[in-house]
C-alpha cells in the first residue's frame, strides 16, 4: 500500500488542546499520524497563535486567516461557516486528490464544493450544532449574545443538508450518531479523542472536591454558580473551581462562601494535576450536546466522578459515575464519596469500557479505513 495522505481542516488552531473541540482535533490528528496517515493540517487562526508542536506529527501544517468582521452576520450562511471562508484554502485541496477530514460544521464551507465531487470526503461531526446554539442562547444571559445564538441555530440548522455531501460522518456520541443515521448515510460512531492512553487513578486520598471549565462559557458559568449556590453552600467538602473568565456574579458569590476556591487563568497541566489530586470531580451540565471532554479527562485519571444526566445522557459512560440530578442529592453522593477510596471494581469497570471504546489508535485506524 502506498502513503496515505490526509487533509484535516481545522476550526481553530489545536495547540495547545485546552478545550474541547481542539482536544479531539490534536488527538485525532496526532493519532492518525501515529498510524501510518500523512496528516496536511489546516488551521483557522483568530487569537491563539501558530504552533512548531504541530510540526511533530503533521507532514504539512497551514494557517488562513478567519474573516470575524460583524457584516459577516448578515452573510445567510452561519458566521462561523462563513467566517472560515478561504480561498487559498480551496486552491491547496485542489493540488492533490487526498481525502478531506472537515473539523465539525464549522470548518464545511468547502465541502459542496462542486470542484471536490469524486474526492472522498469525511465530517467530524462534535455536536448537533443547531441544538448546541440554541443551549447556548438558553444559558446566555446578554440580550445581544442570545439573539445572535438563536440566529446562528437558525442558519446552522438550515446549513446542515450539505452534510449529504460528505461520504461518512463521524458522530462523536451515541446520541450524535442517531440523529444524524437519521438525516443522512454512512454514519459512523467514532468516540472522542482525548489526552490519555490508560486509565491511571491515583492512590490514598484527596480533601477537595474540583469543577473545572472555561467559566466565560454561559453554561460552565452557570454549572459553577449551580456547585456554590446550590450543592455545596454550607457544605464541610471543600471546592476548587478552576477556569477563566469567570463572571463577576461567580465571582461575588465565592467571596461569600468559605468553603469555595476559585482559581483562574490555570493552565493545563496544573488542571490535569487537579483532576488528579481531587477526591471528587463534580461535573454538572445544563446542555446535554455531544461529549464532554473533561468528563473522559475525570474518568481516566480521576477518583470518583459525580454528575448530572446530560453530563452523561447519550454517551454510554453513565454506569462509570455517580448520577444525580437534584441539589440535594449531589451533595449526598459527594460526601460519601469523600470518605470511600476510589479502587476496586469501579476502577476495573472503567478500565474495561474506556480503553476497548476510548482507545486513540483503533479509532483512528477505524477512519483510515473509512478512507
Amino acid at each position: 500500500m502506498g502513503e496515505r495522505h490526509l487533509h484535516i481542516i481545522s476550526f481553530d488552531v489545536p495547540a495547545p488542546p485546552d478545550y474541547g473541540g481542539v482536544i479531539d482535533v490534536y488527538f485525532k490528528a496526532k493519532a492518525l499520524a501515529e498510524v501510518g496517515a500523512k496528516v496536511h493540517l489546516h488551521c483557522f487562526e483568530y487569537g491563539r497563535g501558530r504552533s512548531k508542536d504541530l510540526e511533530r506529527f503533521c507532514s504539512s501544517v497551514h494557517y488562513y486567516e478567519r474573516h470575524t468582521g460583524k457584516h459577516q452576520l448578515l452573510n445567510s450562511l452561519p458566521y462561523v461557516v462563513v467566517s472560515r471562508r478561504s480561498d487559498a484554502l480551496a486552491a491547496r485541496l485542489l493540488k492533490d486528490d487526498h481525502p478531506i477530514l472537515f473539523e465539525g460544521l464549522h470548518s464545511c464551507y468547502n465541502l459542496g464544493d462542486p470542484r471536490l465531487h469524486g474526492r472522498k470526503r469525511l465530517v467530524r461531526a462534535h455536536n448537533v450544532e443547531h441544538d448546541y446554539y440554541m443551549a447556548l442562547a438558553k444559558a446566555e444571559g446578554n440580550a445581544f449574545r442570545r439573539t445572535y445564538f438563536i440566529n446562528e441555530a437558525r442558519k446552522l440548522q438550515r446549513f446542515e443538508p450539505v452534510l449529504s455531501e460528505a461520504d461518512h460522518i463521524l458522530a462523536i456520541s451515541p446520541k450524535d450518531q442517531a440523529y444524524f443515521a437519521g438525516h443522512f448515510k454512512h454514519v459512523a460512531h467514532i468516540p472522542a479523542f482525548h489526552a490519555c492512553d490508560r486509565v491511571e487513578v491515583a492512590d490514598g486520598m484527596g480533601d477537595f472536591a474540583f469543577y473545572h471549565g472555561a467559566l466565560g462559557v454561559a453554561e460552565n458559568d452557570q454549572a459553577a454558580l449551580f456547585l456554590v449556590q446550590k450543592v455545596f453552600k454550607n457544605s464541610p467538602v471543600k471546592l476548587v473551581i478552576a477556569g477563566s473568565n469567570a463572571s463577576k456574579e461567580l465571582k461575588r458569590e465565592v467571596e461569600k462562601a468559605p468553603n469555595v476556591q476559585l482559581r483562574e487563568n490555570v493552565d493545563t497541566a496544573e488542571i490535569h494535576e487537579l483532576v488528579r489530586q481531587a477526591q471528587v470531580n463534580v461535573l454538572p451540565t445544563f446542555q446535554a450536546t455531544g461529549i464532554k471532554l473533561k468528563l473522559l479527562l475525570c474518568l481516566y485519571t480521576g477518583r470518583h466522578v459525580v454528575c448530572n444526566t446530560p453530563m452523561v445522557e447519550g454517551t454510554g459512560l453513565a454506569e462509570l459515575c455517580h448520577v444525580h440530578d437534584s441539589a440535594e442529592a449531589m451533595h449526598t453522593s459527594i460526601l460519601a464519596c469523600m470518605g470511600t477510596p476510589a479502587n476496586g471494581q469501579a476502577i476495573e469497570k472503567r478500565v474495561e469500557v474506556l480503553e476497548e471504546r476510548f482507545s486513540n489508535r483503533r479509532n483512528a485506524e477505524r477512519i483510515l479505513r473509512l478512507m
